[in-house]
């Protein structure tokens, strides 16, 4: 096929290919001897896209031809290599970041808008960054958003599937009413520095927050910018609850890890939950009957990341979202949908 069709087939340009073809890395299968131009075989298709892919995630053109060259776990473990020398360099850059700003004043103490205890906030961040999603056209849904209000501090992320939420009881009365949506994967970060900290101010400063760890190194995490979903609309809209069922949580989680496939019905009765085909696990059940189908990525994280030894699940119809909490302590809520039943 001609350059134009394979940088189709491929999703390299033109000009990358006479490039890899120059380097040696991609040959053309057959070059015209009279007009020059250069022509590629399906066969190749194969390979190209590795090397677009390699080159995408920032491999020089030495690894490229090493990860090609190589066979099965050879070639994996050089790309392994790659890919933790990246992460190590970013994890080199943040601190390099931290000392950058400091020179440049970005890390002036600001308005200090909350304490927490550190290991405390630090399970609250990761208990919520399950249901965060890396989607382009939507960042925001990679954040976590943080609302302080006088009461409490509120963690809140959705993927549009899920939400999740876990209100946080500070160990000083808030100094101020503040909202943000913070970059999940910083405060991701962030949170191994926090939990061996005994406690943490929040500050605020014009682009992101400041976590204070007493006794430990003070992280940084951005603001973004764009709108995050109105999932305070969608708790005022819950409907009624019709079904709930009360189930003990390691249990539960034993018969989720059994399903064969991907997605798994649930069917609520009284004394019971029917876990796909496997045998019920005992439940204290009330309302009417329901079965309903989730995804496995949907509901198992819900349920895993639930507080306490008995998760409580407040249904309202096998096409509504449902609530999991504690059965005995609702600082952490999550909301998922379900799926149509085959």
């Amino acid at each position: 096929m001609p350059i134009g069709v394979f940088a189709q087939r491929s999703g390299l340009t033109p000009s990358a290919l006479r490039f890899y073809a120059d380097s040696g890395l991609l040959p053309p299968a057959e070059v015209d001897p009279v007009s020059g131009y250069r022509y590629y075989s399906t066969g190749q298709v194969a390979r190209a896209t590795v090397l677009r892919q390699l080159r995408e995630i920032a491999m020089p053109l030495a690894g490229v031809e090493a990860v090609l060259g190589a066979e099965g776990q050879d070639a994996v473990r050089l790309l392994d290599e790659h890919v933790a020398g990246v992460v190590g360099n970013a994890a080199e850059a943040w601190r390099k970041a931290a000392v950058i700003r400091s020179a440049l004043g970005g890390d002036v103490p600001g308005p200090t808008i909350a304490v927490l205890k550190g290991p405390v906030f630090a399970d609250a961040v990761e208990q919520v960054l399950t249901a965060t999603a890396r989607e382009p056209t939507m960042p925001v849904l990679a954040g976590v958003r943080v609302e302080v209000s006088q009461e409490a501090v509120t963690l809140t992320a959705t993927d549009r599937y899920r939400l999740a939420t876990r209100t946080l009881v500070p160990a000083e009365r808030p100094r101020r009413v503040w909202s943000g949506t913070v970059d999940g994967d910083e405060l991701r970060a962030a949170a191994a520095e926090v939990r061996r900290g005994p406690a943490v101010r929040l500050e605020t400063v014009p682009h992101g927050i400041w976590l204070r760890v007493t006794g430990r190194e003070d992280r940084y995490c951005r603001l973004l910018t764009e709108e995050f979903p109105d999932h305070r609309l969608l708790l005022a809209s819950l409907g009624e609850v019709t079904t709930r069922a009360t189930v003990p949580k390691d249990l539960f989680l034993r018969a989720l890890e059994e399903q064969p496939g991907d997605r798994v019905a649930l069917h609520i009765a009284p004394e019971r939950v029917e876990v796909g085909d496997r045998a019920p696990v005992p439940a204290t059940a009330t309302g009417r009957p329901l079965r309903i189908c989730f995804e496995l990525t949907t509901l198992y994280p819900a349920v895993s990341t639930a507080i306490g030894p008995d998760v409580m699940l407040d249904l309202r119809g096998d096409d509504q979202p449902v609530t999991v909490r504690s059965a005995d302590r609702g600082d952490l809520t999550t909301l998922i949908m379900p799926v149509k039943t085959d």
